[in-house]
């Protein structure tokens, strides 16, 4: 008996996860979605932690530096997953699914990505600003120069180029969500989530729910960032972008693929 769901089965596993949530109570699907960017800010604050505190070693291997910083911030989404906390970016997909199957109505679609995306927001200041600034952790060297360069440069992009750098982020990120539901056991889970993760990060992709742990955490600390300057030059294009990302890079796409006759 194999120990792993064929892709059909992955794409109905996925879709189910949207209806579960829709038929919980919007309290409880709120916390869920507090929970959510609290465990993906976690992520985000463990490779500042390790990667930004090895600036020798990235002075000269710069790539190695990104590259931990890529193994170490999946933590966040395999927390996600496993514990069934709720992440905007992920629901691009899984309420994609239940919306091309008519199981959910396109209103209601866009109510759950709204609620999400405003809760996660929350989670994400939980540990922004009260779990990483106000204990100290990023106020002290390198990890506040780290923070600061890191967030900085996000915000100094193009719209368009932080919106397409936002598609290939949720594409993986959903990819990830999507492999995570062929495991049939929490390693398989841990491994097929990790490999896609550690990929957009490594790659520097643009995630809105990480850079509203990461540019806000930069603001708290100090850095020279508007929140008019990260809303407008960053978090709407990553928006836009992780949605097209997961909705139709994912969605659409293996919906198409394995559900529609």
């Amino acid at each position: 008996m194999a120990n792993y769901y064929t892709p059909k089965e992955i794409t109905l596993n996925f879709a189910a996860s949207a209806n579960q949530k829709k038929n919980i109570r919007l309290i409880k699907f709120c916390i869920l979605a507090i929970l959510g960017g609290v465990f993906i800010a976690f992520g985000g604050l463990l490779s500042v932690m390790v990667a930004g505190g090895m600036p020798e070693i990235g002075a000269g291997n710069p790539g190695l530096v990104k590259f931990i910083a890529g193994a170490l911030f999946p933590v966040g989404l395999i927390m996600v997953s496993i514990t069934g906390a709720d992440l905007f970016t992920s629901d691009c997909a899984a309420f994609s699914y239940a919306t091309l199957q008519r199981q959910i109505r396109i209103k209601t679609f866009f109510k759950y990505l709204v609620l999400s995306y405003i809760f996660n927001f929350v989670g994400t200041q939980i540990v922004a600003y009260f779990l990483s600034y106000e204990v100290g952790l990023l106020d002290k060297q390198p990890w506040q120069t780290y923070l600061h360069h890191y967030s900085e440069a996000k915000v100094n992009q193009d719209f368009i180029k932080v919106l397409i750098k936002a598609i290939g982020a949720n594409w993986l990120v959903c990819l990830g969500m999507f492999m995570g539901y062929s495991a049939k056991d929490i390693s398989g889970k841990c491994i097929a989530i990790w490999i896609p993760v550690m990929i957009f990060v490594t790659l520097g992709y643009e995630h809105s729910i990480a850079n509203m742990f990461f540019i806000p955490a930069a603001i708290y600390s100090g850095a020279d960032i508007a929140w008019s300057t990260f809303i407008i030059q960053n978090l709407i294009p990553a928006t836009i972008g992780n949605f097209i990302g997961g909705a139709f890079f994912v969605g659409c796409v293996y919906w198409y693929i394995y559900l529609k006759d």
